[in-house]
């Protein structure tokens, strides 16, 4: 076993415990390996030991990835499933629209508006998530969750585009109870989105550090990457 695969088991355990804490099932939670600065290598290694689900924050290096990993895996073999999680330029939408399956870190009506255009007719709806700025630091990337409404309405109206739920990157705040409450206050916005009809499935949060508080507060799918692939350079 690599150190890759024998990573990746040690945190399906911990969200398998985390899961259990909170009363949840483990299939309700998905596991998103963040493989930013690592190569195709490393993300083979990992769908070799049965990871589908991978997340880019750098388009470019995102789009090089995925195309060597075309050309590596064999006929026949399953496709990764590639989330872009990092912001988006306007002068890279073209880029995500064409190679990416879902875009975690919409925030804005234009690159919304762009990606849709740029979905190429042959390929699925792009999937979706609106990135919430939860703390409301201005140097952070996300809607207001003043914004968040009209943002969703938007967005869910746009054709090639598919809105299927939240996404946060909260401050570090220290200790489970108070990352859990932070985590909770995008649980609400999400369930309020719902309750007003829109047939959101994802709520995207908590990362290496802090998965267990994210999943006791309701998180569908939790971003890691660390844990898994070991320390960037």
């Amino acid at each position: 076993m690599t150190t890759i695969q024998a990573n990746l088991q040690l945190v399906r355990d911990r969200m398998a415990r985390a899961c259990d804490r909170s009363g949840r099932g483990v299939n309700e939670v998905t596991l998103l390996a963040v493989s930013k600065t690592f190569g195709p290598q490393a993300v083979a290694e990992a769908l070799a030991a049965g990871q589908q689900a991978f997340g880019e924050n750098y388009v470019q290096e995102g789009v090089e990835k995925i195309l060597a990993l075309r050309e590596m895996l064999p006929v026949g073999s399953g496709s990764p499933v590639w989330h872009c999680i990092g912001p988006v330029q306007t002068n890279k939408t073209r880029l995500v629209a064409g190679h990416f399956d879902w875009v975690q870190s919409v925030d804005r009506l234009k690159v919304a508006q762009r990606l849709s255009e740029q979905r190429p007719a042959g390929l699925p709806p792009l999937q979706v998530c609106i990135q919430v700025n939860v703390d409301g630091g201005a140097s952070k990337s996300g809607v207001t969750p003043v914004e968040l409404p009209d943002l969703a309405q938007a967005v869910a109206a746009l054709p090639g585009l598919t809105l299927r739920g939240l996404m946060c990157i909260p401050d570090p705040v220290t200790g489970f109870d108070a990352q859990r409450a932070v985590f909770m206050r995008v649980r609400d916005l999400y369930e309020m989105l719902r309750a007003q009809g829109y047939a959101l499935d994802t709520l995207s949060m908590g990362m290496s550090e802090d998965l267990e508080p994210a999943i006791a507060a309701g998180a569908t799918l939790v971003r890691v990457g660390r844990a898994i692939f070991g320390s960037r350079g």
